[in-house]
Parts: C-alpha cells; sequence; structure tokens
C-alpha cells in the first residue's frame, strides 16, 4: 500500500504536544513498517526539509517537501495527494485538506475549544471549529486521542462511535539529564515545591490552584514547600492569577534537557486542568515516581486510573485537601508512585504506531 503523512509539524523548532505527536508516531511507523514481510511505502509530505536525523532512514519512505508557506493543507499537500493518489492518507493533526479523492484517517486530540470557546481568540476558534467538523465528517476514520474526546466528537459533531477508535499516544519520560541541584540553581527554585507543568492560559485553572496553595499554606505555615509554575504564559493569561503571591515561582518555558529532573524533584505535580483531550505531564509524573494530584475531568480520570489524586477543580478546597493529605501520609504518598509506575506503563509510543497502522492499513484495504 501507498500511505500519505502529513508530517508538517514535525520540523517546528520548538514543538508542543501535537508536534510531539506527530515526530514520535512517524517515527515509530517507519520502524514498524521496516519490520513487516511486505513493508508498505510511506510518502512523508512537509512544508520545510526535516533535519536528517529527524526520522530513522528507511527505503520503504519517500519524503515530498513542498515548500508553500500559506494555505499550506489546503493547496501544497493538496497538490501532493492528487499527484501521488495514495491508498490511504492521515493527518496526525485535525487538519484535512479540503479538496482531496480518496481514503482517510485523521487524529483529533481534544476540543478544548468547544467547552472554553473564550480562551480562544475569535478568529482561531472558528478555524479550529471548521477543521475539525469538516475533518471529522470526511474522514473515514476518526481517531482519538481519549474516550473523553472520543465522547465530545459524538456530541458536538454527531460522529458516528462506530467510525471513532481511541488510541492513546505514547509519552517518553523525560530523562533526568542534569541532577536536581542543577535544575534548582538554574530556575532559582527552593528545595522542595509543588509543581505545575504547562501552559498558562484559563483552561489549566491557573488561578484557583495558586488559591488552593494559599489555602494549604494558611494550614502550613511550617512547611517550606513552593509553588513552581513551569511553562509560558497563554492566550488571556492574566497577571492577576499570581500578583503578590508569595512563594510563587514562575519560571517560564524550561528547556526539555531539565523536565526530568524537575518533575522528579517536586513534592507532587498538581494538575487541577479543567480539560485535556490528554494529560502528557500527568503521565509522566508517574513515570518519573512522582505524586500527581489532578482533575476529576475529561481525559484525566482514564489516563490516571487509581493512581492519582482526583479533585473537583472547580473547587479550591478540594485541591488544596489533596495537597494535606500527600503533606502528611506518606504510606498514600508510597501507594501512588507505586500505582503511577504500573499506570505509565500503559502508554508507549510502539503500541499507538500499532494500532494507527493497522487503522490505516484496514481503512486502505476496505473497498
Amino acid at each position: 500500500m501507498r500511505i500519505a503523512i502529513d508530517a508538517s509539524r514535525t520540523t517546528l523548532e520548538r514543538i508542543t504536544g501535537t508536534e510531539h505527536y506527530a515526530r514520535e508516531l512517524i517515527r515509530h511507523l517507519i520502524r514498524l513498517n521496516d519490520q513487516l514481510p511486505q513493508p508498505h511505502q510511506l510518502i512523508l509530505y512537509f512544508r520545510d526539509a526535516p533535519q536528517p536525523a529527524t526520522f530513522p532512514p528507511s527505503a520503504h519512505v519517500i519524503q515530498r517537501v513542498i515548500p508553500l508557506h500559506r494555505l499550506w493543507t489546503h493547496l501544497g499537500f493538496a497538490y501532493g495527494l492528487l499527484r501521488d493518489r495514495p491508498d490511504v492518507v492521515w493527518v496526525p493533526a485535525h487538519t484535512l485538506p479540503f479538496v482531496f479523492v480518496g481514503k482517510s484517517v485523521v487524529t483529533v486530540h481534544d476540543l478544548g475549544y468547544r467547552h472554553f470557546p473564550q480562551t480562544h481568540a475569535w478568529s482561531q476558534w472558528l478555524l479550529l471549529e471548521a477543521y475539525t467538523r469538516f475533518s471529522a465528517w470526511r474522514a473515514t476514520r476518526v481517531l482519538a486521542d481519549s474516550h473523553a474526546t472520543a465522547r465530545d466528537l459524538t456530541r458536538f459533531y454527531g460522529t458516528p462511535t462506530a467510525k471513532i477508535e481511541v488510541v492513546y499516544p505514547g509519552v517518553t519520560v523525560p530523562p533526568v539529564e542534569h541532577d536536581l541541584e542543577h535544575v534548582r540553581q538554574k530556575y532559582h527554585l527552593p528545595d522542595h515545591y509543588w509543581l505545575f507543568i504547562g501552559t498558562l492560559q484559563p483552561r489549566k485553572n491557573i488561578k484557583r490552584l495558586v488559591s488552593a496553595y494559599h489555602h494549604w499554606r494558611a494550614n502550613h505555615p511550617n512547611a517550606p514547600i513552593a509553588l513552581v509554575l513551569a511553562g509560558g504564559k497563554g492566550w488571556k493569561y492574566d497577571e492577576s492569577w499570581t500578583k503578590g503571591a508569595s512563594d510563587v515561582h514562575l519560571i517560564g518555558y524550561i528547556d526539555e534537557a531539565d523536565k526530568g529532573a524537575l518533575i522528579q524533584g517536586a513534592v507532587a505535580l498538581v494538575f487541577p486542568s479543567l480539560y485535556e483531550g490528554f494529560g502528557f505531564p500527568i503521565v509522566e509524573a508517574m513515570a518519573l515516581g512522582t505524586p500527581v494530584i489532578c482533575s476529576n475531568t475529561s481525559s484525566l480520570p482514564e489516563l490516571g486510573g487509581n493512581a492519582t489524586l482526583l479533585v473537583d477543580p472547580h473547587v479550591v478546597e478540594h485541591i488544596a485537601d489533596a495537597m494535606r493529605r500527600l503533606t502528611h501520609d506518606a504510606l498514600l504518598r508510597a501507594q501512588l508512585v507505586q500505582a503511577g509506575y504500573a499506570q505509565a506503563q500503559q502508554f508507549n509510543w510502539e503500541r499507538s504506531a500499532q494500532q494507527i497502522l493497522q487503522a490505516l492499513v484496514k481503512v486502505g484495504q476496505d473497498a
């Protein structure tokens, strides 16, 4: 079979979750395909030429670079598909070309913009709505990162459940490349801290997190544990969330090489997000042996299983009480750590690549 893949997101210098997803899965698809008795031909389409080390070399991969920087998906990529006529096309990020011939598989990561439209610029919201709605309708098969996203597709767009397949992404455990003392000095951190990782935006519930921390501090005035917020300031970030807050450290975007030590050194990851299609930080924390407090909403309960403390993200006292429990209950901490190691094993790129390749082959072969 000839399998076309939109690889345009894999060449960006600073990658977010969607770009990381595309890069890792394409890498693992190439390796998996090369191991087959009769490998398929993978055609990767780029906006910019990838670095030589981005993907493993393979005799079964063709790279197409289409240097068009405006309307790349709907003109450049669409033209490439028209020229190559693949058996099936896979787009790892919810945006199929408006015009193309043939069968397709699309990954939809989340529909957070439907739950929280106020957290997006109006123009951005319209694009997300139009592209995702069209792609969910046009695709032969839709892959969802979680059951929460699958339910949203049916709820908001009427996508038939039989058309949707849940494929959990893999999670790359951040390597601990530096010792904790190096990371503390680099980011001016205290010895002990609660940690949040993610873009600082309304959907991440930063205001209530800071309030919960102050609530906890009021009852633990002598506990030398700060709150560290790691991530860039996103759309509609409000300075009032942290203005005047004591022992709250905003350290901005962190280097990938520092991430493992930063997570491993935390008292716990506190992740009370209002909505997540898939919460990578909580799986990373579980894999590194760090206890997790997270929301009981969207995909987070299914990802954390019994290995996290679930809280109502709308109730400050619930978040603060979970922090209290982890402060005093050593047995609970140990139980969460052990359960977290086991839970994190469910999310690996090899398994994800196998499921996606099976979906592509089935779609491509069906009459």
